[in-house]
C-alpha cells in the first residue's frame, strides 16, 4: 500500500491534535538543560524526551506528530527500543528536522538565509528509511525596520529554498512543514509584523507553486501577527486572531490542508489562547493547529529537573499543556481549564 502525502498531511492536523517539536539542536537542548541544571549528554536528552513519548494518552489523544533531531531519530529507548516506534505506537507521525541552519546572507547585513540543500536527497531517502514521513525546514525572517530588514532579497532567497526542499521531501515520499518564521524578537508594531508576514507568504506560495509542489500534502508552519518583544506593546488574543486569519485569507490557498503554528516566543499560555482565538471565529478553510517546542515543554522540563523520580510529574505536565492545545486547536480552551492543571 502506498501512502499518500495527502493522507499523511490530514493525519498530522487531526481534529484536536497538534505536532511536537522535539527537535532542537544540540547547542539549543544544552541551554534548556542548562536552565534546569542537567548535563546535556545523550543519555539524558533521550530520557527526557523519551518520558514525553511515553505519555500514554497525552500522545494519543493530543500529539499527531513529533519533530525529531539527527540523534533523536537513530536513539533507542532505555529499554531497546527504537524511540521512533514508540511514536508509532502512540499514533503519532514520526517527522525530521533536515535544515543545516540560518546563515548570514553575502551583502545582506542583518539578513540570513537557511542552508541545507547539498545532499539533502540522500539524507531524506535515509530518513525515509529511518521512518520518517514528514519534515521541518525552518526559515528566519528577522524585522529591524532601522536597517531595512529583512530586505527582498532575504525573503526570496529563503522562500526558494523552502520550495526547492518542499519539492525533494515530496520526490522522496514525505509530508514537507515548510515554516517561514517572522521573527517576534524587534521593536515593530503587530501592523509591520502582518506586513512581513503577508510579503513572505506571498513571495513563499509564489515559489511553491513554481516547483511544482503538491499544496494538498504540505503543511505550513508560520508565526503569528504579533508585535515585537520590544514594542512594549501586547496585542489581546482577538487582535492576534483577527490580523492572523486576515493575511492568511490573502495568502494561503485552501488547497493547504492545515496550518500549524509556531510558538515563537510566546509564553505557554500566550500560545494557546492565542490559537483558541483564532479556532473560535469560526469555520477556516484549513485545520489550524499547533507545533510547539518550548509552548509545550517547559513546564515538563522544570518538573522532570533530570530525576528519574519526577518522570510521572513530567508527564503529567506535559500532558496538561497538550491538552491546553489540543482544545486551543478546536477553540474549546478556556483561562480557567488551566487551573485543572
Amino acid at each position: 500500500m502506498t501512502e499518500r502525502l495527502e493522507d499523511i498531511a490530514l493525519a498530522m492536523v487531526a481534529d484536536g491534535k497538534g505536532i511536537l517539536a522535539a527537535d532542537e539542536s544540540s547547542g539549543t537542548i544544552k541551554k534548556r538543560f542548562d536552565a534546569i541544571k542537567v548535563e546535556s549528554t545523550e543519555e539524558n536528552r533521550r530520557d527526557y524526551r523519551e518520558l514525553m513519548f511515553r505519555a500514554g494518552d497525552a500522545m494519543k489523544n493530543h500529539i499527531s506528530g513529533v519533530i525529531l533531531y539527527d540523534e533523536t531519530i537513530r536513539q533507542k529507548a532505555a529499554d531497546g527500543t527504537p524511540l521512533v516506534d514508540i511514536i508509532k505506537a502512540a499514533g503519532a507521525v514520526p517527522g525530521i528536522k533536515v535544515d543545516a541552519g540560518a546563515k548570514p546572507l553575502a551583502g545582506f547585513p542583518g539578513d540570513t538565509v537557511t542552508e541545507g540543500l547539498d545532499g539533502l536527497r540522500e539524507r531524506l531517502a535515509e530518513y525515509y528509511k529511518l521512518g520518517a514521513r514528514f519534515a521541518k525546514w525552518r526559515a528566519v525572517i528577522d524585522i529591524n525596520e532601522e536597517e531595512n530588514v529583512p530586505s527582498a532579497t532575504a525573503i526570496d532567497a529563503n522562500c526558494h529554498a523552502l520550495a526547492r526542499y518542499a519539492a525533494l521531501c515530496q520526490e522522496a515520499g514525505i509530508v514537507p512543514i515548510v515554516e517561514p518564521e517572522v521573527l517576534m524578537d524587534g521593536a515593530h508594531d503587530i501592523d509591520t509584523c502582518y506586513e512581513v508576514t503577508k510579503v513572505t507568504l506571498l513571495q513563499l506560495f509564489s515559489e511553491l507553486y513554481a516547483a511544482d509542489v503538491n499544496l494538498a500534502g504540505t503543511i505550513l508552519k508560520p508565526n503569528m501577527v504579533i508585535p515585537g518583544k520590544k514594542s512594549g506593546t501586547k496585542a489581546s488574543p482577538e487582535q492576534v486572531a483577527e490580523m492572523t486569519l486576515k493575511v492568511f485569507r490573502e495568502t494561503v490557498p485552501v488547497a493547504v490542508p492545515g496550518i500549524a503554528f509556531l510558538s515563537g516566543g510566546q509564553s505557554d499560555e500566550e500560545a494557546t489562547a492565542n490559537l483558541n482565538a483564532m479556532n473560535a471565529a469560526g469555520p477556516l478553510p484549513w485545520k489550524l493547529t499547533f507545533s510547539y517546542g518550548r509552548a509545550l515543554q517547559a513546564a515538563p522540563q522544570k518538573a522532570w529537573a533530570g530525576k528519574k523520580d519526577n518522570v510521572t510529574a513530567a508527564q503529567k505536565a506535559f500532558a496538561h499543556r497538550a491538552r491546553m492545545n489540543g482544545l486551543a486547536a478546536q477553540g474549546k480552551w478556556s483561562p480557567d481549564l488551566e487551573k485543572q492543571g
